[in-house]
């Protein structure tokens, strides 16, 4: 055997080991189109930009050809007029990061800028808070997940650098109220992001919405990613601004060194090309009319599994999902032996072939708790597994019907003082039966709800500081 060939089917073998990306077994992280076309087009599309460059599209003109059409296809397809510009980034948290540096650097307040958000915008908006230095406030929500405009607007104040919303919000798929908070936000002279990341390329073709994108007055941006459904793969997103002063502070420029002047209009310099390439030729091949086909797919898919989830006895759908993704809770109306708890179903479920995301619950800062529940986007190719995966819900939920959450008693946890430096972390990780051996790959339990259930009984702090150690570990040699 060759070496090339060698080096392959290893790489085949660590791939084995991967979840399935295609298929429709995964019901979060990926977006299978179920056309085994587009990604021969995106694969070829890859392919001829291997070598590019995409830092510079002076040099490299077919980047900016691309980009340029790429951008005006999501200024359409989201409302945007003339006066609406943008970029292609990397991805949602980069696209968010961006809109959090524009609002930053636009600022015109005093004393330090402050981000405003629902407790459910995405955590990419707190990694940009904390990159840039805006103080976050985050105002909690419903148990349904839905956030009062009323509350947001009684927080708007002079030193509001950015207010974000979401179409819909990841946790529990709910469309903020973006038309009410955007208005006040115009009222006062305060930016308002519409965080569109995973609904930007399928709302617009979902029925009974409200305004929720550029064709409301008071969003100056859009966050939208084409690696979810626009179908590319990882990882390609679309940032548009309103008004061509606001984007421009989005750059970062140079002219301060000895070498060639230096105009990012992204956090990276030097980038693949590849995703943009991909990303440009599925919009080229699907258009309007594809785009809109691939997300009637998912909502037939979604009605029928949020019917059926309603229908199942000990679990409920949270709040009023908008868009092909929703959250499942444990129905606390009914008796304890008849209710389901969501992370013993997402577990028992994997067992039955499909992979659900666990998400732990909340306490706000109001006191009030978010419950903990599970995730699952719906994708084109659900479609084609719907009978298999039903079975699969139900059948999982009978087989945990009445097991009790698991609870961790914090005081059952060895003190600490302060955040563990990383060999204390790793050792509390092992006494957890989390860690593994030391000098091997760290061993995650084959059920993910005693991981999830230790998360919620530690401070944020600390479940941070193991998470991660815990990461760390899987990329140590």
């Amino acid at each position: 055997m060759s070496s090339v060939s060698r080096i392959l089917a290893r790489l085949s073998a660590l791939r084995e080991a991967d979840a399935p990306t295609h298929g429709g077994h995964v019901l979060s992280y990926v977006y299978d189109s179920g056309l085994a076309e587009l990604d021969q087009l995106a694969a070829d599309a890859m392919r001829l930009v291997q070598p590019v460059n995409g830092l510079d599209p002076t040099t490299f003109t077919s980047v900016a050809v691309m980009e340029r059409e790429l951008v005006g296809f999501a200024r359409d397809l989201l409302g945007g007029d003339g006066d609406v510009v943008g970029n292609v980034t990397t991805g949602g948290t980069e696209s968010c990061l961006l809109a959090v540096k524009t609002a930053r650097d636009t600022y015109a307040g005093t004393g330090r800028p402050r981000l405003l958000a629902p407790v459910t915008v995405h955590a990419a908006f707190q990694k940009a808070a904390h990159y840039f230095g805006l103080e976050l406030d985050l105002v909690p929500v419903s148990s349904s997940g839905a956030v009062a405009a009323d509350d947001l607007v009684a927080r708007m104040g002079p030193d509001v650098a950015l207010v974000v919303v979401s179409a819909p919000s990841y946790p529990h798929a709910a469309l903020d109220p973006i038309a009410e908070v955007a208005a006040a936000a115009l009222e006062r002279g305060i930016p308002c992001h519409v965080d569109a990341c995973i609904g930007g390329w399928v709302l617009p073709f979902w029925e009974g919405l409200p305004d929720w994108d550029l064709r409301v007055p008071g969003v100056t941006s859009v966050s939208a990613d084409l690696h979810k459904f626009g179908y590319a793969p990882k990882g390609a997103s679309v940032l548009l601004q309103r008004g061509r002063d606001r984007h421009r502070a989005q750059y970062f420029a140079t002219t301060r060194w000895p070498g060639y002047p230096v105009v990012n209009p992204t956090m990276l310099g030097s980038k693949s090309a590849g995703p943009l390439a991909a990303a440009w030729a599925i919009t080229q091949h699907l258009g309007v009319d594809g785009l809109s086909g691939l997300a009637q797919s998912c909502r037939r898919s979604t009605a029928a599994l949020v019917e059926l989830v309603t229908s199942i006895d000990g679990l409920r759908v949270v709040g009023a999902p908008a868009g092909p993704l929703f959250a499942v809770a444990a129905d606390e109306t009914v008796p304890a032996e008849r209710r389901v708890d969501p992370h013993h179903w997402a577990d028992q479920v994997r067992q039955h072939g499909f992979i659900l995301q666990l998400q732990p619950g909340l306490a706000q800062a109001d006191g009030s708790v978010l419950p903990r529940t599970t995730h699952l986007t719906i994708t084109p190719v659900t479609e084609s597994v719907l009978p298999e995966l039903s079975a699969a819900l139900v059948a999982a939920a009978d087989e945990v019907r009445g097991v009790p959450s698991v609870e961790v008693d914090p005081g059952a946890l060895p003190p600490l003082e302060g955040l563990p430096d990383s060999a204390t972390a790793w050792a509390l990780l092992q006494g957890l039966g989390i860690g593994g051996a030391d000098g091997a790959a760290p061993a995650l339990p084959d059920r993910m709800a005693p991981l999830l259930a230790l998360m919620e009984s530690l401070p944020a702090p600390v479940a941070e500081r193991l998470l991660v150690e815990l990461l760390a570990h899987t990329v140590e040699p």
